[in-house]
C-alpha cells in the first residue's frame, strides 16, 4: 500500500519554502499554518513579507514568483542566499523544479530530501537535526 505524500501544494510559499518544513509550521506555539493561507491572527513576518506581497506576484496564475516575468528577482536572490547558506536548500532551485517538471514531481522529492535517514520522522529546514531523533541531517 503506498503511503500519503505529507506534503501538499497549498504548503508552498510563494518564495519556493516547503512550509511543513518550516519550523514556524512544525511548532506547537504560535504555530504558522503556511504561508498561502489567509489568516488575521497570523504572525508579523509573514503579514508583512515582501516578497508574499508582491505586486507582481498578485498578477501569476500559479501565486508562485517563478511565474513572475522579473524571476528571479532581488528579493528571491536575497532569500535564496540565505537558505542557501543558512539552511543549505536553494528556493529558487525549488521554483525551478516546480516550473520545469511540475509540481507533482517537486512534492514527490521532498518525501525523500526532508525524512530523517535515521528515524523516518520529517524535518525541520531550519534545524541541522533531526527533531525527533537528534541525529544530524548534514554529516
Amino acid at each position: 500500500m503506498e503511503s500519503k505524500n505529507p506534503f501538499s501544494e497549498d504548503l508552498i510559499a510563494p518564495c519556493g519554502i516547503n512550509c511543513r518544513t518550516c519550523h514556524g509550521y512544525i511548532r506547537s506555539k504560535n504555530r504558522c499554518n503556511g504561508c498561502r493561507h489567509i489568516d488575521p491572527e497570523a504572525g508579523k513576518a509573514r503579514v508583512n513579507c515582501k516578497i508574499k506581497n508582491c505586486e507582481h506576484l498578485r498578477e501569476t496564475e500559479s501565486g508562485l514568483c517563478s511565474s513572475c516575468p522579473v524571476f528571479p528577482c532581488a528579493r528571491m536572490k536575497h532569500i535564496d542566499k540565505r537558505y542557501s547558506t543558512k539552511y543549505h536548500t536553494s528556493l529558487i532551485s525549488n521554483l525551478e523544479i516546480i516550473r520545469k517538471e511540475g509540481m507533482e514531481v517537486f512534492l514527490a522529492g521532498e518525501v525523500s530530501r526532508w525524512t530523517c535517514p535515521s528515524c523516518g520522522a520529517l524535518t525541520c529546514v531550519h534545524r541541522e537535526n533531526c527533531l525527533k531523533c537528534g541525529k544530524s541531517l548534514y554529516s
